[in-house]
């Protein structure tokens, strides 16, 4: 592949998802991580984007300011629901891994008296709690997502790896009867990290969020422990889940 074509592959791929890794755009424009090295060195020189450790950032995105917040503003009164009972399940000094979903920092709120331990890679979850010493929070390192507010990128995903949790809770993009997916491949693979390291596996996902396709798999129903949903699910979808042993909680 010509350079000038792997250059407009790699911006198009950037200005999709604004972060890429270099192990996913090798994959993109099919030419070796040291090309690929070279290729965003030309980029970065004429402006197009940030070179990254791992990676690179698109240099100009897209406003993203408050996009955290309009995340959470949608099916807000059954995340709510959702969050109360998955606060619930959380016993008093538990360690947890939480992702930057919108719901996971909604149960986030509802855990300060029971003083765990939080390991996340969420900067709204981080700041709930930065200025008290009721809730333990661990950062992960990584590159700043700021249209998310997560911590993404090798650095975040070896975070998780490195460390163990009680349960990992966490958000997704959808879900069908082969699994969980996920809209970004950089999540994805935090994600995966969180639930490898975890001796269980949470997820809250409202009922929207059911039998919806999204762009990449995550994992298997068989990776899954406990999946909290409202209320407007499918009933033949939950009774899929429960066949495949997966504890369905409805809040």
């Amino acid at each position: 592949m010509k350079a000038d074509v792997r250059h407009r592959q790699i911006e198009d791929h950037l200005r999709a998802f604004e972060f890429a890794s270099l192990e996913d755009l090798s994959e993109i424009v099919d030419a070796s991580i040291s090309t690929v090295r070279r290729d965003l060195m030309i980029l970065e020189e004429n402006g197009v984007l940030k070179r990254t450790h791992g990676g690179a950032r698109l240099s100009r995105p897209a406003s993203s300011e408050f996009e955290f917040e309009k995340r959470s503003k949608v099916e807000e009164s059954a995340k709510q629901d959702i969050a109360k009972v998955c606060a619930g399940i959380v016993r008093p000094g538990q360690s947890l891994f939480m992702d930057g979903g919108s719901t996971v920092c909604a149960v986030a709120k509802l855990l300060g008296e029971k003083e765990p331990s939080i390991v996340t890679n969420s900067l709204p979850i981080a700041n709930l709690y930065a200025s008290t010493s009721d809730v333990e929070i661990v950062l992960s390192g990584g590159v700043v997502y700021p249209k998310l507010q997560v911590m993404i990128g090798d650095i975040a995903r070896r975070s998780f790896e490195r460390l163990s949790a009680d349960y990992a809770i966490m958000g997704a993009g959808g879900a069908t009867e082969a699994g969980i997916m996920n809209s970004h491949t950089l999540m994805v693979e935090i994600q995966r990290a969180m639930i490898k390291s975890s001796r269980a596996t949470i997820f809250c996902l409202d009922a929207t969020k059911l039998g919806r396709n999204s762009f990449m798999p995550l994992c298997g129903w068989e990776e899954v422990d406990i999946l909290i949903t409202n209320r407007g699910a499918s009933p033949a979808f939950l009774a899929g889940l429960k066949e495949k042993k997966v504890e369905v909680v409805l809040a």
